[in-house]
């Protein structure tokens, strides 16, 4: 049966961009998987601990050796970690704030690298190779080639160095300029944004729109 792990990250609930990107993505996969299981976490609204110098311990020393803080760390990881490998699809809703990631993602990210649950300790492969990650993500200005603020955007640059590791190889589907109605200054990119906006309900809907109907 197929399993779909669905995270948000935004920290506007139902002003978010990407919160609403993530769900048109989910519904498109539970159209075309019936029968598909769903686990959903909201690293917004419930973000997970950063990794500290109390609990970065645990990725180094084994089980036995380990304190309380850096067991429970190192459970958390295992969750998260088996949480992915239990997946077949990923759908990541992707926020930038100042410019980058929000720090929730990041932490859910740290706890993702950890030898022996998400990376082979020998051949140091990554375990969770093959998973479809689908990331929906919104820049409320413009970061393309030639714009004033062109590179600036490092979440998505980081993401795939971030995740490379494991094995998990994000595709991005993004919604630029999506400040532009709130702005009186950005009115004239209005229709950009748009544009930009239908593009990426566009390849949402065009996802799964060929797969198979089946449990």
């Amino acid at each position: 049966m197929a399993h779909l792990l669905h995270l948000d990250s935004s920290l506007l609930g139902d002003r978010s961009v990407t919160r609403k990107l993530s769900a048109r993505a989910a519904d498109a996969w539970r159209a075309a998987h019936p029968g598909g299981t769903v686990t959903y976490r909201d690293l917004g609204s419930d973000p997970l601990p950063h990794v500290t110098e109390a609990t970065a311990l645990a990725r180094m020393l084994p089980p036995e050796q380990h304190t309380p803080a850096q067991a429970a760390s190192w459970a958390l990881s295992e969750e998260l970690v088996n949480e992915v490998k239990q997946a077949d699809t990923i759908l990541l809703g992707l926020p930038l704030y100042n410019y980058g990631a929000p720090s929730s993602v990041k932490s859910w990210v740290d706890h993702l690298i950890a030898i022996g649950l998400s990376i082979d300790a020998q051949t140091q492969a990554g375990l969770l190779a093959g998973k479809e990650f689908i990331v929906l993500a919104a820049r409320g200005g413009g970061y393309d080639e030639g714009t004033p603020r062109e590179g600036w955007d490092h979440a998505e640059a980081w993401l795939p160095h971030g995740v490379a590791a494991t094995g998990l190889e994000p595709r991005f589907i993004t919604a630029q300029l999506t400040l532009a109605e709130a702005q009186p200054f950005m009115a004239a990119l209005i229709p950009l944004a748009k544009e930009s906006m239908a593009a990426a309900e566009r390849q949402i809907d065009d996802l799964w729109s060929l797969v198979p109907v089946a449990a």
